[in-house]
């Protein structure tokens, strides 16, 4: 990932992309790109300008997806941007609390 603040993506919202991205293209190859354009391009907002979105959850902040029923949950500490869950929409909010 890029931007101007060290940045890292949990290892289980890289699970959750791979299993959305597996679903989208398993049914389509260009809604699969169309989600990962989306994805990446909403981690590059994020990076650019953390503090655009409003607060969400325990701390964390979210960027809803607009063509996708996914929302990018990440925690902007001091010194390091965390992408903390690329989470459904119809999931329960929360369920990735561990981590933070």
């Amino acid at each position: 990932m890029f931007g101007g603040k060290p940045n890292r993506l949990h290892a289980m919202a890289w699970n959750e992309i791979e299993a959305a991205d597996n679903w989208y293209l398993a049914r389509s190859l260009d809604a699969s790109h169309g989600f990962l354009v989306d994805v990446d391009t909403a981690v590059e907002d994020i990076l650019q300008a953390p503090q655009r979105w409003p607060k969400y959850l325990y701390g964390t902040r979210r960027v809803v997806l607009q063509r996708f029923p996914f929302s990018v949950v990440y925690l902007d500490d001091p010194d390091v941007i965390t992408i903390i869950a690329v989470a459904h929409g119809k999931r329960k909010p929360g369920y990735w609390k561990e981590r933070v």
